[in-house]
Order: C-alpha cells, then structure tokens, then sequence
C-alpha cells in the first residue's frame, strides 16, 4: 500500500487487513520500490501523486526489477483523465482507479488476485 494521505492509507490498510491480506506501507514513491522488493508483493496499491518519486516512476521501478516485475500494479489516485490512465500504462500499471475507490471494488480486486 503507497499512500502519503495519512486517513486514505489508514482506512485503505484496515480493508485490505480485513481481507486477510498483509499488507506493508509506504508513504512515497522512493519508499515503496524498496519495501516492494524486500517484501515482492502480489498486489501493488499505488498512489500517483506521491513525494521523493512519483507513483509512475515507481511502477516503472518495479517493473525493472525482477522481483517485483510481476506483481499486479493498481493506481488508486485521483488522477482520473485519459492522459493520467495512458501514462499509467505505458508505465506498466495494470489497472487505473479513480479515488474514491468502492470498498466492493476493492474486496473483488483482491480476491481476483488472490491476495
């Protein structure tokens, strides 16, 4: 979970725990390729608009790494038009979702996956 909005990364972490996920979080963008490796996710929840590097950096990051290149990236960002959704792809994010997300389109998000 990459979120730098203190009460978004609280609730999100509290759903995605009582999935029965684990979770570790990361408050920026730098942060969240170095937790990503160490821990080699699933499931990527990343936010784009994030301090040090943003979260398409970061998932390019990722994608350059073999240990995290095959995760499933998910935006969650309130970045919403078709630049941001494009850009998003060519920087290797799977799925591109425009906050407020839907609790149930999270829960399904995160049993399709297997997390």
């Amino acid at each position: 979970m990459v979120e730098d909005h203190e009460d978004c990364l609280s609730t999100m972490v509290e759903i995605v725990t009582l999935q029965g996920c684990e979770v570790r979080v990361a408050r920026d963008g730098a942060a969240a390729v170095a937790v990503a490796r160490e821990f080699q996710p699933q499931v990527v929840l990343l936010d784009l608009g994030l301090p040090v590097i943003d979260g398409y950096a970061a998932a390019e990051r990722m994608r350059a790494d073999p240990l995290t290149r095959d995760a499933l990236i998910v935006a969650i960002t309130g970045f919403g038009m078709r630049a941001d959704k494009a850009r998003s792809a060519l920087c290797g994010i799977d799925l591109h979702l425009v906050k407020p997300v839907a609790f149930r389109d999270l829960v399904d998000l995160l049993h399709l996956r297997g997390a």
